[in-house]
């Protein structure tokens, strides 16, 4: 690697975007898998909050800025609800030699209405709005599939 190279920490979230209406926001990935996601991310660096990744990766991603007057904080929820993975091989190279594994925290988005997010180009090629169920799956990763699918017992 690179001198300038920083490994990824194998710590991320998940931020299902969805209406009130269950509507959820997919994203297309650039790259060798062109599977179509929910807003992903790895912390930026050890101690950073896990709302303050979830709220990183989303503006990244769409451009929403969560905390603003049109998201306001309220609008992410974090689902208290964590898992482990293996972490795909085609991506290994981008974690420190050995880790094989990634935490990933669930958060959820709740938005009034759609809307055209600004894609960050190098990361997403698409986007689409969806029903819920529809969207679980069109999901390529397990793990995002099943949060969608968990979707309607967190409205409650």
């Amino acid at each position: 690697m690179p001198p300038s190279f920083v490994y990824k920490i194998p710590e991320s979230v998940l931020v299902v975007i969805h209406t009130i209406d269950l509507q959820v926001l997919l994203l297309k990935r650039v790259g060798p898998k062109r599977g179509w996601q929910s807003v992903t991310g790895s912390k930026a660096y050890p101690k950073e909050g896990l709302e303050m990744t979830a709220c990183r990766e989303v503006q990244e991603e769409t451009g929403l800025i969560i905390g603003s007057e049109n998201v306001p904080m309220q609008a992410l929820c974090n689902w208290q609800h964590q898992l482990q993975y293996v972490i795909y091989p085609i991506w290994r190279h981008r974690y420190a030699p050995g880790v094989t594994h990634n935490t990933e925290h669930w958060f959820g988005l709740t938005l009034p209405l759609p809307f055209s997010p600004l894609l960050s180009p190098d990361e997403h090629i698409a986007w689409q709005w969806l029903p819920w169920r529809d969207a679980a799956e069109r999901c390529f990763s397990p793990s995002n599939r099943a949060a969608i699918l968990q979707l309607p017992s967190r409205m409650k």
